[in-house]
């Protein structure tokens, strides 16, 4: 069969996007007549470094991908050629998901061994989700928080300083390109740079202009000039090709030339802070737009030195997330149906050890700011709000995902109530997460009991 080699997901090799070990289990619980209703829970067991928080995000692509989940011709001849049989493909071939899902909605801070999600289900069905829904949502939660501590930074120490993304060209494929560009929207930025993801998402696009515009005319006058003859009033021009002083000055001079507003200049190199200062002095009162190395630790320094600027432009350090570019989310079996009851189990495996049992998180707050979140087991009466919403009841969808600039308001609302010392972008202090007495206990009676089997 002759297939594209673009290396893109389409519909019809997304049911592929799984690990090879997932449809070898599948076909042995078909095979072995072993199917028995399971949940498994996503989760994080450590933040990333000088992560206080995390912000979630990925539920609506994880939704979209339950929901349109179906192998089609391709994917069945794919895995004939792979060796799996004809009993198994044709399990596969009318693959239906029948369980519940549970999530934590986009936008809400997130913090270690909390459950973001958890599928109960057949196991042959919820077997297969586990790299994609790790995939989504553990990416998207990434770059949220990034960006999330890039706005906190500013909106304490500057003075609602715009944020745009400008990270596609540097993401790790066009996937991560289209998803960094969303999430880093939820997590507080204004915009990206990238119009796919501004017509998929909906998202404000913003660009201005590139070095080699410049350096196509013989003059830097001129191709300021020619710039302003094409966009009026919403010119923004890049002055630092040459010398960003001297840029500034024929900025300025261009403006009274032609009779234009000008929108803004944009800086992309050298001491950002001091040349800011420098062309505030030589064009005032226009926006001053700085890009190059930015992230929430170069924004801070900028401000403290009294750096004048409109806005930011991060590309690499968010869509990588430079300074801690992993967040390494599990999805773990927890629960396992036994004798028609679902019955709790857990992993013992050195530095590895999961909490048994479907999950409860309740999170208290207090005049107006959270105090701290208890883990306990799903049945628990526990004091606090519950965070975990159903999305998927027996199969069917019955959650419905709030637009993106809910998402984004509910972010900015949530880091607020977060205390100041948890969210620094250096040291933070630990959140407040216990886990609740039944909980505990279950861990600990479990363990035992496991432990009493392996002789």
């Amino acid at each position: 069969m002759s297939r594209p080699t673009f290396g893109y997901v389409t519909p019809e090799n997304g049911p592929l996007f799984t690990d090879l070990y997932e449809l070898r289990m599948m076909q042995a619980y078909v095979n072995q007549n072993h199917n028995p209703r399971a949940t498994f829970s996503l989760f994080v067991r450590d933040l990333p470094p000088n992560r206080g928080y995390m912000v979630a995000a990925g539920l609506e692509q994880v939704l979209h991908y339950i929901d349109t989940l179906s192998f089609g011709d391709r994917a069945l001849e794919y895995l004939t050629e792979q060796g799996f049989d004809d009993a198994f493909l044709e399990r596969l071939s009318d693959f239906e998901f029948t369980g519940d899902v549970r999530a934590l909605p986009e936008g809400m801070p997130a913090f270690a061994n909390e459950p973001l999600l958890e599928v109960t289900a057949p196991i042959f069905q919820a077997q297969l989700f586990e790299t994609a829904l790790i995939n989504q949502i553990g990416y998207q939660s990434l770059i949220a928080t990034k960006a999330s501590r890039m706005r906190d930074v500013i909106d304490r120490e500057g003075d609602r300083q715009q944020l745009v993304d400008f990270g596609s060209r540097r993401a790790h494929g066009t996937d991560a390109g289209m998803k960094s560009a969303r999430a880093a929207y939820v997590g507080g930025f204004d915009g990206t740079s990238n119009v796919a993801a501004g017509e998929a998402f909906d998202i404000p696009v913003f660009g201005t202009m590139a070095h080699s515009w410049v350096q196509s005319f013989d003059r830097e006058r001129d191709s300021f000039r020619t710039f302003a003859d094409e966009y009026g009033d919403e010119s923004v021009f890049l002055i630092d090709t040459y010398d960003t002083v001297r840029g500034a000055k024929i900025a300025s001079e261009i403006v009274d030339e032609a009779d234009v507003d000008l929108r803004g200049v944009r800086l992309d190199s050298g001491d950002l802070a001091a040349l800011s200062k420098e062309v505030d002095d030589v064009i005032p009162n226009v926006d001053q737009f700085i890009s190059s190395g930015i992230d929430e630790y170069a924004i801070r320094e900028f401000l403290k030195r009294g750096g004048i600027g409109s806005g930011f432009g991060p590309g690499t350090a968010l869509v990588t997330s430079t300074d801690a570019p992993k967040v390494e989310g599990v999805y773990k079996l927890v629960a396992v149906e036994r004798d028609e009851e679902m019955q709790p189990t857990m992993k013992l495996s050195t530095g590895k050890v999961t909490y048994p049992g479907a999950k409860t998180v309740r999170r208290t707050e207090s005049n107006g700011q959270y105090v701290g979140d208890i883990i306990g087991l799903q049945k628990e009466q526990l004091p606090g709000t519950e965070q975990l919403v159903t999305v998927i009841e027996d199969g069917e969808r019955v959650y419905e995902i709030p637009d993106l600039e809910a998402i984004r308001r509910t972010a900015r609302e949530e880091r607020r109530k977060l205390p100041e010392p948890n969210r620094r972008i250096e040291d933070p202090e630990p959140y407040d997460v216990q886990i609740s007495d039944g909980l505990q206990r279950e861990t600990d009676e479990l363990k035992r009991t496991l432990e009493s089997r392996l002789d």
